[in-house]
Formats: C-alpha cells, sequence, structure tokens
C-alpha cells in the first residue's frame, strides 16, 4: 500500500507534467489527478484517514453479491466449474424459516428480517449484518452440496466478528484480520472465480477491499467508529425538519443549530435526563416503583406481574433443593425454613449491569401479545457435579453454561435468621427456574466452527434447574430448523459484537 509522502509525490507529478497527454497518462498510472486539497490539513493522512466504510463494504455490498452467487443471480454468470448455486427450493425453505425467525429472536438482537427471496429490496444493513453474523451461519448448515462453500463463509464471518469486537482489537487480531481476510480472498477466488477472465465481474473492488480492512483498523481503530450508520442515521432525522418546500435549506439550517444549542444546554448545566424530548418509553415502564430490587442482586431488578398467591408446594420443592446446592443445608431443612419463609413469582427480570439491559421474561406468569417476540430463553450458569454418574466417587464441582426457558421468577426472604442456612434475619434470595434445553453435540468440525461463533443446536429439553439469578447471563435468541430442531445465538459473554441499534418497532411483551 502507497504512503502518504508517496501519494502526494506522485500528484505533484501528474500536475507538473510537460503535457495534457502525460498527466492522462500519470493519472491513470497512479490513479492520481493531482495534490488532494485536504493533504495541506497535516491532521490528515493518504490513505490512512480514508478507511472504507464497514457498513457498505460489507453489509451492502460483499453480502449481497455472496447471495446472489448462491442463488445464480450474479450478473449472468453460471457456477462455472463450482458447485455453489443453492436450488430455488433450498434458497426459498431457508428464507422462510429466517423470517419466522422473528418470533423467536428478542428485539434486543435487532429487526425482524424479512424473507429474503420475496423482499430483498427492504432489507437495510443492519439486517443483513444480523443474517450474517447469526441467521446465516445456522439456516445455510448442511445446505450446500460442497461442504467448502459453507466452511469458506463461516470463516468469513469469524473474521467479521473479529472486527466487531466491542471490546477493542489487539495487535494480535490485527494480524489474524491481515492473515484470514487474505486467504479468504485467495479461497474466494480459486472457488468462484476459478481464474477465469470470462469469470472476472466475480472480482469486484469490493473484494479486494477486504484486504485493507486490517489496515484502517490500525490506524483509525474498530470499525464501528468510523461506519457510515451513525451519519445515515442523522440524515435520517434531518427528513421531519424539511417542514418548508419552498426554503427546505432554510429549515434544515435551523433545525441543526436548534438541535446543536439543545446539545450544549443540556451538557453545560448537566439537564440531560431533563430536557430528554425522546424518552424511552419502555424503559419507563421497566421503573416502575412495582419492581423490587435487593442490594445482594445490583444486577437484576424484578418486574411485573407478580403472582397474589404464594407458588405451590411442588414449586416450593424445587426452590429447597436450589437452597441446598446455595447454602448446603439438607433438603429437609430447606423445606422447613421455607415453610417460614416469604415466597413470591415475578413474571420479568431486567439486568441494570449494563446498558444492553436485557428484559427476560418467564413463560409461567403473565399473557403474552400475539405479535410479541420470545424473550423467554436465556444463558445462565449451573453448578454441576462432574461425577453425578458416579456414585462411588468424590463429589466434584464446577460452573457449566446451559439454555433454557425461563418459567418462573421467584424471591424468598427470610423474616428471622435460620441457622440450619446460616442466614440473617431479612436475608433474600432470587432464584430463576429454567427447562434446560438438550444441546447437540458439536464435535463435526463444521459444527464446532458454529459454537466458536456462539451458535448452538437442541433439540428437545431436559431437567427443571433452578439457579441463584446471578447466575442468569441474558437472553438469547432461536432460529428454526425445521422438525423439533433449534438453533441458538447467542450474543453475551466475550463474544458480544458491537452492533448498530437502529430504529426496532418490535416489542417484546
Amino acid at each position: 500500500m502507497r504512503t502518504h509522502d508517496e501519494i502526494l509525490r506522485q500528484g505533484r507529478e501528474v500536475e507538473t507534467a510537460r503535457s495534457g497527454a502525460e498527466a492522462s497518462r500519470l493519472a491513470k498510472q497512479y490513479g492520481v489527478k493531482g495534490v488532494p486539497l485536504l493533504s495541506h490539513l497535516h491532521s490528515l493522512s493518504f490513505p490512512g484517514s480514508f478507511p472504507y466504510d464497514f457498513m457498505h463494504l460489507i453489509w451492502e455490498n460483499l453480502i449481497k453479491n455472496l447471495v446472489l452467487l448462491w442463488t445464480g443471480e450474479f450478473k449472468g454468470l453460471d457456477e462455472g466449474t463450482g458447485q455453489y448455486t443453492l436450488s430455488a427450493a433450498v434458497w426459498e425453505a431457508v428464507c422462510a424459516l429466517g423470517a419466522s425467525a422473528g418470533d423467536t429472536i428478542p428485539s434486543a438482537y435487532g429487526s425482524r428480517v424479512p424473507n429474503l427471496s420475496k423482499d430483498r429490496s427492504n432489507v437495510s444493513a443492519e439486517m443483513w449484518g444480523f443474517w450474517t453474523q447469526y441467521l446465516g451461519p445456522s439456516l445455510l448448515r448442511r445446505r450446500f452440496r460442497q461442504q467448502k462453500y459453507y466452511t469458506h463463509f463461516l470463516e468469513l464471518v469469524r473474521l467479521l466478528n473479529i472486527c466487531l469486537q466491542i471490546e477493542g482489537v489487539t495487535d494480535d487480531d490485527i494480524d489474524e484480520i491481515r492473515a484470514g481476510f487474505i486467504k479468504w480472498v485467495k479461497d474466494y477466488e480459486k472457488m468462484y472465480y476459478q481464474y477465469k477472465p470470462d469469470r472476472l465481474p466475480i472480482c469486484p473492488l469490493t473484494i479486494h477491499a477486504l484486504l485493507h480492512i486490517a489496515d484502517s483498523i490500525k490506524f483509525c481503530g474498530p470499525v464501528s467508529v468510523y461506519w457510515a450508520f451513525a451519519m445515515e442515521r442523522f440524515c435520517g432525522t434531518l427528513t421531519p425538519a424539511i417542514r418548508s418546500r419552498r426554503h427546505p435549506w432554510a429549515s434544515l439550517d435551523r433545525h441543526i443549530l436548534e438541535v446543536a444549542q439543545l446539545t450544549q444546554i443540556k451538557m453545560v448545566y448537566n439537564v440531560v435526563e431533563e430536557l430528554d424530548l425522546e424518552g424511552d418509553s419502555d424503559d419507563d415502564a421497566d421503573d416502575r416503583p412495582a419492581g423490587f430490587s435487593h442490594p445482594s442482586y445490583p444486577t437484576c431488578v424484578l418486574l411485573p406481574p407478580k403472582s397474589p398467591q404464594r407458588p405451590s408446594n411442588a414449586h416450593i420443592h424445587t426452590i429447597a433443593a436450589a437452597l441446598v446446592t446455595r447454602t448446603g443445608c439438607t433438603i429437609a431443612e430447606a423445606n422447613t425454613a421455607l415453610h417460614r419463609a416469604l415466597v413470591e413469582e415475578y413474571g420479568k427480570v431486567k439486568r441494570v449491569d449494563s446498558e444492553a439491559g436485557d428484559t427476560m421474561r418467564s413463560c409461567g406468569l403473565g399473557t403474552q401479545p400475539e405479535d410479541a417476540r420470545d424473550n423467554t430463553y436465556i444463558r445462565y450458569f449451573a453448578v454441576v457435579d462432574i461425577h453425578a454418574r458416579n456414585k462411588k466417587a468424590p463429589q466434584v464441582y464446577r460452573k457449566e453454561l446451559f439454555y433454557g426457558q425461563l418459567t418462573h421468577i421467584y424471591r424468598v426472604t427470610f423474616p428471622g435468621a435460620v441457622r440450619a442456612l446460616d442466614v440473617a434475619a431479612g436475608t433474600t434470595f432470587l432464584f430463576a427456574a429454567v427447562r434446560t434445553c438438550k444441546l447437540k453435540d458439536t464435535t463435526r468440525a463444521g459444527d464446532k466452527s458454529l459454537a466458536n461463533l456462539n451458535i448452538r443446536f437442541y433439540s428437545g429439553y431436559g431437567e427443571l434447574d433452578v439457579v441463584d439469578m446471578m447466575n442468569v447471563q441474558g437472553l438469547v435468541g432461536r432460529v428454526p430448523l425445521g422438525g423439533n430442531d433449534w438453533a441458538i445465538i447467542d450474543r453475551n459473554g466475550e463474544l458480544e459484537l458491537a452492533e448498530w441499534e437502529g430504529d426496532r418497532p418490535d416489542v417484546d411483551s
């Protein structure tokens, strides 16, 4: 890649050429028509200060072109000697399942993705990003006639996820991105271009641009710092400001000026919340005083609805088993203590230890609107005995990751001290009852790659786990795969990625 000084030197050569013909020849050779005017700003460096926009490069070009290749619609070219096209029936099935997944993926994960085979023109960049990171890897599994095309796509998703890491990208990550995209582009040329001149349109500029992503991150930082989502969102907010057809620019100027003035007033006088004209009604509803919080559980708040009845004896017994694990008492001691304790059931719990603020709903209490999106499936940890199947072996406990459906949310408060449980008066426990998903084995090569992307598969349910609320991490989404098979998509933990939070009208109940 050319340096800043080299670009300026070539620009000066073009400007000082002895003839117009020579200037045209040099401009064509260098790709530079002269010294850029912005070169006089010493804070800018060419080409480092002008990275490719990740939103348009990936979501609006690369992924769309891959879909066109897979559906046999790319510039009239067939698959040549390859076998990467999907039949119409297969692609329609993939798109139908992807559209139906909108019901089983919480709105916190993103907008609903429409049926790509029928409504591709209305798919936004945010939707393409979500489809690539979450839906595509699970829905395209075992769909290609040759596994190498699917593996190639998964490698692309893995590299994109590294670029989107919310905690930032290290030097080692940048080296991995650089080497990874070099190999990915070479494999792309081998599988799709096939080194045939008549297939050259399959290698547009957007394929070459992938080789510059690592350098852009090295010079400008994470891609989420300079992608076009923010600017396009800002442009969208300007549309309602055009009140005058005769003087539209005056309307825009006044709107931008007043927004800037209001922003400065908020910052200077520390009245951001008081002058917030776009209050989040959902958050306001979640902060209602009917909720319950406790200093022992600073990460969450219990929210209505709240059952007016005490849980049944069967439910109390499941809570007793959780108390045994939590306190080390016997099951009899736990049941005796619970008989005198305050036990309440809530319908929702919200995490308040991060900006994500997932609101999780139990399926056992309250009603769900017909068009609501499912926010009852969660990721959680549980303590298990690794020698449970060998009763002669000593008990060895460790924390393991699970997924399941949240069925009940309990608050347990002991009004007096309980010596058997070693708890003081007023001690409160919060528990979550979860119907565990039976995860499938991921030792196969393709499935192991999916597990590394936080995508897992399950079919059916296991036992009911009652775990301490501190072990509940957040919401997960589910993608139907047909029959009783599902894929779980998980954005929690170390693989949390940067994303653009666009307008999301869908709500969870």
